[in-house]
């Protein structure tokens, strides 16, 4: 079954479960509540680090360097905003891990290390020409 498919039905159905445990513990209107603070802290608070990552790919390009971090973390960041806006507790707490920095640095340094094993493997490799011979001159 492909990867997608699977997420976009299983991320619901554990959403939905979500609800219903939290709602049975701490009551409906306290877990509406609690959905709509994390919405507000959360967009604010990637408002704040979206500032800050722009601020420091504005320094990075005034000393001439390419802010290839910086990118990365304002995509994160736009998808971590995306994730606290649709209701849930789980995209919440995904959200949430990728506003903060030091989970982001994280999760960048493991996926990095993955690239660039994979680009090893890619290194064994001599690219060239052929060109075939024929024997018939």
């Amino acid at each position: 079954m492909n990867a997608i498919l699977l997420t976009i039905i299983l991320i619901p159905a554990l959403e939905i479960y979500l609800f219903i445990e939290i709602g049975g513990k701490i009551g409906a209107l306290y877990t509406i509540s609690l959905i709509f603070l994390t919405a507000v802290i959360g967009i604010y608070y990637a408002k704040y680090e979206g500032f800050n990552t722009l601020k420091s790919g504005m320094g990075q390009l005034m000393e001439n360097e390419i802010p290839i971090y910086e990118i990365v973390s304002g995509a994160a960041l736009a998808f971590a905003a995306l994730l606290l806006i649709i209701p849930g507790f789980a995209t919440d707490l995904i959200g949430f891990l990728m506003i903060f920095p030091p989970t982001r640095k994280l999760i960048f340094n493991k996926f990095s290390t993955k690239i660039s094993k994979e680009k090893k493997i890619n290194e064994d490799f001599i690219e060239g020409e052929s060109e075939d011979i024929d024997d018939k001159k």
